[in-house]
């Protein structure tokens, strides 16, 4: 990472919580890292799908496994009653779903709240490719669901 990358990513993104212990923390600091990187490469007015694209080249130069497209079925009294697509998948841990907004809504936040609801995976991030980039870090246990 360079002196520019670490210094964004320590000002704007560093979870408000240094001394909690945060679920795939360390996972999910690295993810937010590749995320800074694309959008200082990539900046802001691209499709959503480009920026998928570029996360997974970056993920892979990494040495993390990662998906894209992971399907989720959301099922309703044992039957399937709808299918969705999370961005990416993270080591079969961390789902990432990729924004190219002006600034996030609720309603994304709810998406991704939903996609960890209906799968096993209890940790999502949400990223913005907007005018200026955003993160937000959800987490829902599997005990609740």
């Amino acid at each position: 990472m360079s002196e520019q990358e670490r210094i964004i990513f320590d000002n704007r993104t560093q979870i408000n919580a240094d001394n909690q212990d945060f679920k795939y923390k360390e996972l999910t600091e690295e993810i937010i890292r590749i995320f800074y990187r694309v959008y200082n490469k990539l900046g802001y007015g691209f499709l959503e799908k480009v920026y998928e694209n570029a996360m997974m080249i970056e993920l892979k130069k990494a040495g993390i496994p990662a998906v894209s497209q992971y399907a989720i079925k959301v099922l309703y009294e044992a039957e399937v009653i709808g299918e969705y697509y999370a961005d990416i998948l993270v080591e079969n841990k961390v789902i990432v779903e990729i924004k190219a907004a002006r600034s996030l809504v609720k309603e994304n936040e709810a998406q991704l709240l939903n996609y960890l609801k209906a799968t096993d995976i209890e940790v999502g991030l949400l990223v913005n490719f907007g005018t200026k980039p955003e993160v937000k870090r959800k987490a829902f246990d599997n005990l609740r669901k």
